[in-house]
């Protein structure tokens, strides 16, 4: 067997003894490009016949691949492995015109981004920011006004995919009942017992509207000043998906108007920077975006990458192809 080239985009941190591995197939390369423009100028020279890239975000020379980026690829490069379920710092339509596949890591990240994102839900609901606050400024619960249970209240779920259904799932114990929005209705095995609604619908009859969908050019800003206006007054809005699928204005808006009453955010827009209307606001709680930070969920993540390395390696496809490319196995 003819052996390949993987390059290296970040740093594998908890399953080095499956990196090491494929050495068996593959020459190993880990990237030490300080900028993008070196990278671009390393691809015609020390990597010059890569066949396959993993890649993660903490990469210091590729945090995005972009047009600039798959434009200087060799003919080599065949297939890309992302370390994330989300993939929007990766230009997958430009990857098309070069024949490059592309995977991510379904599955890996649904049960660790559920539990944050329901940790958010009750803590929105309950007004768990306000208390913690009041609590370490030595208020005990002077002032707290009182909140709600989670049990009867509707969670729309905009985006009913891995992380969406385990959210449900998680609904389900605390008696919430939950509907759900996609661009097209699941089976009802996958939907296990969620109701399908349009989009305006779930705006408008939901008490909490939890967002799981990824972030591309129909998605982003889908949470602006108009689908606010469709809410109930006083709903509960969670984001663990991306930032950017909220416009955040609208929002920081909305709160302070008490149309949206309180807010749980693991992602924002322009991370790590975040609107001062949210940090200042304390009906919103917050967390720096550690959907996935666990040692299970990463290592998890990382062998599932290097699964789909492998896979492009000896069988030339891809385990978890991302929708967009499913045409060019």
């Amino acid at each position: 067997m003819t052996k390949g080239h993987v390059l290296l985009l970040g740093q594998v941190a908890l399953a080095q003894s499956e990196w090491t591995a494929l050495a068996e197939f593959a020459k190993l390369s880990i990237d030490d490009s300080n900028s993008k423009a070196e990278l671009i100028e390393n691809f015609k020279g020390k990597y010059s016949d890569v066949n396959v890239i993993y890649h993660m975000n903490g990469s210091k020379s590729a945090f995005h691949i972009d047009e600039e980026v798959i434009d200087a690829f060799p003919d080599s490069v065949k297939f890309i492995a992302h370390n994330g379920a989300g993939y929007d710092m990766i230009n997958a339509n430009a990857l098309i015109k070069r024949g490059v596949k592309l995977s991510n890591t379904p599955g890996s990240v649904d049960d660790a981004t559920a539990d944050v994102n329901f940790f958010l839900i009750l803590g929105a609901l309950r007004g768990f920011n306000l208390a913690l606050n009041n609590l370490r400024q030595g208020n005990w619960t002077n002032g707290l006004p009182l909140t709600h249970d989670p049990e009867g209240k509707v969670l729309g779920i905009l985006g009913l995919g891995g992380i969406g259904r385990a959210v449900k799932r998680r609904a389900d114990a605390f008696d919430i009942t939950t509907q759900y929005h996609n661009r097209k209705p699941l089976s009802d095995e996958l939907a296990g017992g969620a109701k399908y609604v349009s989009f305006d619908e779930l705006l408008a009859t939901s008490d909490i509207i939890s967002l799981n969908l990824p972030l591309n050019a129909h998605t982003r800003h889908i949470i602006n000043k108009e689908a606010i206006a469709k809410m109930k007054d006083g709903v509960v809005i969670v984001n663990t998906a991306r930032g950017a699928v909220i416009d955040e204005a609208a929002l920081v808006e909305a709160l302070e108007s008490g149309k949206v009453a309180s807010v749980g955010l693991d992602v924002f827009e322009q991370e790590p920077k975040i609107h001062p209307g949210l940090l200042n606001n304390k009906n919103v709680i917050l967390l720096p975006h550690v959907g996935t930070r666990t040692f299970e969920t990463q290592k998890k993540m990382e062998i599932q990458v290097l699964d789909n390395v492998k896979s492009a390696l000896i069988n030339n496809k891809l385990l978890n192809i991302v929708p967009e490319h499913a045409h060019l196995v």
